[in-house]
């Protein structure tokens, strides 16, 4: 009886830790999101082509990205 509610409460935790690393990740991500259909819409607007879009938007969101995960504040 005791090896089995070790083993539940055992299990409950990696369950709970689980899903909050998968809501910071999410959170994460959204705001990756944002950052690139808001950097994607306004590069096509200047009349740049999809692939060169693409890739400008995905530097630019990565990097403000990773400072933002650093608490860097870039220009």
């Amino acid at each position: 009886m005791a090896n089995k509610l070790v083993a539940v409460f055992l299990t409950c935790i990696v369950v709970a830790t689980a899903l909050n690393i998968h809501m910071a990740e999410a959170a994460i991500d959204e705001k990756f999101k944002v950052c690139f259909n808001t950097c994607q819409s306004e590069c096509k607007a200047d009349g740049n082509g999809s692939t060169f879009c693409e890739i400008r938007c995905d530097g630019e969101c990565s990097a403000k990205e990773i400072a933002d995960k650093l608490n860097i504040k870039l220009p």
